[in-house]
């Protein structure tokens, strides 16, 4: 069982704003609304609006996340896709930084953006994930991270009309590594995961069932190296090689021993390994990109000092989110 607390509902506009002007509030909803009042959502334009929610873990720890919900969702059940940020980042950040919520507008499925523990009093700064060897005080505390997933999209089920058959993740970085977690330990309820800049993280990986993998990889990235060793980074972690763990990986899924190698008719620096069929008709793909440094691809950074400048010639979003559509569980 857990316990929720729903909170302050912004349209994106209004929310941006107040982050700009360091007035980001994150307050119980009888707080900012009358108590006769009613708690609706309240919507923004095209864009949809965000929720920022409240989950009470066993470990005691109140965990946060915010669920984007499109202007206009199809009938029936609909996609939902799990976003994971990177190390020290946070939901907000990557909700801003990868674009997502202009494709769930436009393609009708849900995001929801989980925070991951960081430090601090209110464990708010330098979020991370425990992912298994990385990273940060989430590794280093063992925090279940995978349970609070689990229950964030009982949450978001308990809410709205959730496909089962098409749950996805997605990832940067630590929460690429964090991707590759899920897709060994919560395989029940992951469909697939798409994932730039990672490793599989855990030594006894062995989903239940196969799950559907994308990792995007930039051959550039110094802060997580695509052939391992120690990153560039602030977080001193040796990765594991990323060509190693999509290999491990494809063979745990039962595919095919040697994958099918092609490069993209439109952009050279785009080189990709296939495996498929693998079991119940899944599929691993491993796309390295020449040139790319750790950025997530496609979108502008606030940070370049610390992860490059980003690739601009591939949208990691929008190559992700069609894998991942493409993908559900059969």
């Amino acid at each position: 069982m857990f316990r929720r607390h729903d909170v302050w509902v912004k349209d994106r506009r209004h929310r941006s704003l107040l982050r700009r002007a360091g007035l980001l509030l994150l307050a119980p909803l009888a707080a900012v609304l009358p108590a006769c009042g009613s708690a609706a959502p309240l919507r923004g334009d095209a864009d949809g609006y965000t929720i920022d929610q409240h989950l009470r873990t066993p470990d005691g720890r109140d965990r946060l996340y915010h669920l984007h919900v499109p202007s206009d969702l199809p009938a029936g059940p609909v996609p939902l896709l799990i976003a994971l940020h990177g190390g020290m980042g946070s939901g907000v950040q990557f909700e801003e930084n990868s674009g997502f919520d202009a494709i769930a507008e436009r393609e009708g499925f849900l995001v929801v953006y989980p925070d991951g523990v960081g430090v601090g009093l209110q464990e708010n700064r330098l979020r991370t994930w425990n992912a298994g060897y990385c990273c940060g005080p989430s590794a280093r505390d063992g925090i279940d991270d995978v349970t609070f997933i689990a229950m964030v999209i009982n949450a978001v089920a308990a809410d709205h009309d959730i496909d089962p058959d098409r749950v996805f993740a997605a990832g940067h970085s630590n929460g690429g590594i964090m991707a590759y977690r899920l897709a060994c330990e919560l395989s029940g309820r992951i469909a697939a995961v798409g994932l730039q800049a990672g490793s599989l993280g855990i030594d006894d990986c062995a989903p239940e069932q196969p799950v559907s993998l994308l990792h995007l990889h930039g051959s550039a990235d110094t802060n997580h190296p695509i052939d391992g060793g120690p990153g560039a980074g602030v977080a001193g972690v040796d990765f594991r090689s990323a060509r190693t763990s999509v290999r491990d990986y494809a063979q745990l899924v039962g595919c095919p021993a040697d994958p099918q190698h092609s490069v993209d008719a439109a952009n050279s620096d785009i080189e990709i390994e296939t495996w498929q069929p693998c079991d119940t008709d899944t599929e691993v793909r491993f796309v390295e990109v020449q040139g790319a440094p750790h950025a997530w691809m496609g979108h502008p950074t606030q940070t370049p000092r610390l992860v490059g400048h980003p690739y601009m010639e591939l949208d990691a979003s929008e190559l992700i989110v069609e894998f991942l559509l493409a993908h559900p569980r059969t």
